[in-house]
């Protein structure tokens, strides 16, 4: 009861963190953790997961929804350097950064280094984008960040299981690293991408035979990267990238469908969108809620070294800290000058600003897949020993999230403000163009289905009459959409803005008064949530 209880108070936690980081201005990510301490407080006992319990519950649907949503057309775009920072980076980053900790801390194993290492390779965007809340991201520096995010946990996660596996078999050969690594990525992304075509084939053809269940599609949503996860691990893949292969594949099975009905798409985004919520929410909470005993623990370990003062573990965070800052920035500076502004050979060449690297160093934010990850890491060796330095690696994983959060926090807004990236190209035309042919369209089939619901009708003059009014309508759409005269044009999207923001007023009001009607119970309660619901359906086509 105990435990049902904490887990109630972590989401109640979560709850109130957005509230309370609106009030303060303080990053989401550390009020959650801070709220996660008090839960501590407050309960006296902490939960104690086991690692690929915790594993299996966040990371799937948070990388499937990252691979599902990022737009594929930016990760196409800029793939170059988001391939050099989400594979290069972090390969980098596992051997300098592995060989520097195994240097500092000698009683710490190399495969345990480079298992930290690896699983502090991964950065999060989620965390980049609370802590940047107050100031604009540019979309291009945005795109960025979540493609090498997305690809770069499943390397991270992937070279750090290599070396878990390394530490608790105790052998390690490069032929057998580098062929474990290319079967965990291969076989991860195609049965990602298999389980998620079949789940698709499936459901599709069950909905247009029998018509369609919604709540039944958000669940089967829900389940897949976790069938796509579990499918990989039995076949001892990488179920990380199979996740990731999942989301990415879903976005493509769903691009061009439209039988699927409009209300499982607007329920569905919203469940993501709360599942997105609280997870990373509860990873944060869970970070504040283990860290007083993280801490003690790790105490009781660098006791045992040849550091044993307690200080020194503060001294291990800021020059991992800075050891990660360094090498992002060496290697982010190399990239951006190689490939971010890549023109023709007879274009100028780029210009590459010192402002514009530490932004890029310092949006390399540690948050909820290091923490999930370093976790996972396994309490005993395949000899049934305890794993050396375990609690001293989670404490020091722990110790640079909240570091580069704080960090972050502090000079992150600053150096954004302003900052200038290469212009996302307009997709303004391309906007007019699908516009207008979707309006064509629309004309053809109310016409057609005009003619054909008046054949034989009395009255088949109030069917021509109804399609010619809403023929109308897509006409002055297609007569606003086809000018060829700039200013036309402009006169038109601003008409169309006076529009928008006079039809939203207009459906506010309408929900104010049936709202006050509900209120006054003029209306039956279903009758007025039926007409809100109308409401708000077209409300979502003006925001």
């Amino acid at each position: 009861m105990a435990v049902i209880e904490t887990v109630l108070l972590l989401l109640l936690a979560v709850v109130v963190s957005g509230a309370v980081a609106r009030m303060t201005r303080i990053a989401l990510p550390l009020v959650q953790i801070a709220l996660g301490a008090l839960v501590v407080l407050i309960t006296g006992h902490t939960i104690d997961l086991k690692p690929d319990i915790f594993f299996l519950l966040f990371l799937p649907p948070l990388l499937f929804l990252d691979g599902w949503r990022i737009p594929k057309e930016a990760l196409f775009r800029d793939r170059a350097i988001i391939l050099e920072l989400a594979l290069g980076l972090v390969l980098f980053t596992v051997v300098g950064l592995g060989f520097l900790i195994w240097w500092m801390i000698p009683e710490m194993p190399l495969p345990v280094a480079f298992a930290l290492a690896a699983i502090l390779s991964p950065t999060d965007p989620i965390a980049v984008q609370a802590i940047a809340a107050r100031v604009p991201i540019p979309k291009r520096l945005m795109h960025i960040l979540e493609g090498e995010s997305m690809l770069n946990d499943a390397t991270g996660l992937t070279c750090m299981r290599i070396a878990v596996l390394a530490a608790t078999t105790g052998a390690f050969s490069i032929g057998n690293a580098v062929g474990t690594f290319a079967w965990l990525a291969l076989a991860g992304v195609v049965v990602g991408i298999l389980m998620t075509l079949a789940i698709s084939l499936a459901k599709n053809v069950i909905s247009r035979k029998w018509g369609e269940d919604v709540g039944a599609q958000i669940l089967v949503s829900l389940l897949i990267p976790f069938a796509a996860y579990l499918a990989a691990e039995e076949l001892h893949a990488s179920g990380i990238l199979a996740a990731v292969a999942a989301g990415i594949t879903m976005s493509f099975t769903e691009r061009g469908q439209t039988q699927q009905l409009a209300t499982t798409r607007i329920r569905r985004a919203v469940v993501w969108d709360t599942v997105q919520f609280a997870a990373n929410g509860v990873i944060f909470v869970i970070l504040g809620e283990q860290m007083p005993s993280i801490l003690a623990r790790a105490a009781e370990v660098v006791r045992g070294t040849s550091r044993p003062e307690v200080w020194w573990l503060a001294v291990y965070v800021f020059a991992i800290v800075a050891a990660l800052a360094a090498l992002r920035f060496i290697w982010v500076w190399t990239s951006l000058k190689m490939t971010l502004l890549r023109r023709r050979q007879d274009a100028p060449p780029p210009r590459v600003g010192l402002r514009l690297t530490m932004v890029m160093s310092m949006a390399g934010v540690r948050g909820a897949i290091t923490l999930a990850g370093i976790l996972t890491l396994p309490f005993v060796l395949a000899d049934g020993s305890e794993m050396p330095s375990r609690n001293l690696a989670i404490f020091l994983a722990a110790g640079v999230i909240i570091v580069s959060l704080v960090l972050a926090t502090l000079v992150l807004p600053g150096l954004m403000r302003n900052i200038e990236l290469p212009p996302e190209p307009s997709h303004q035309q391309e906007e007019d163009r699908s516009r207008v042919a979707a309006a064509e369209a629309a004309l053809q089939a109310i016409e057609d289905k005009a003619h054909a619901l008046s054949e034989g009708k009395p009255d088949p003059d109030i069917y021509t009459d109804i399609a010619a009014r809403l023929m109308a309508l897509y006409r002055q759409r297609i007569e606003t959409r086809t000018r060829t005269d700039e200013d036309d044009v402009n006169v038109s999207r601003r008409l169309d803005e006076i529009e928008r923001q006079l039809r939203l007023t207009g459906l506010r009001a309408e929900r104010d008064e049936l709202g006050r009607l509900m209120r006054a119970r003029e209306i039956d309660s279903d009758t007025g949530k039926k007409l809100v619901r109308e409401v708000d359906l077209q409300e979502l086509r003006f925001l």
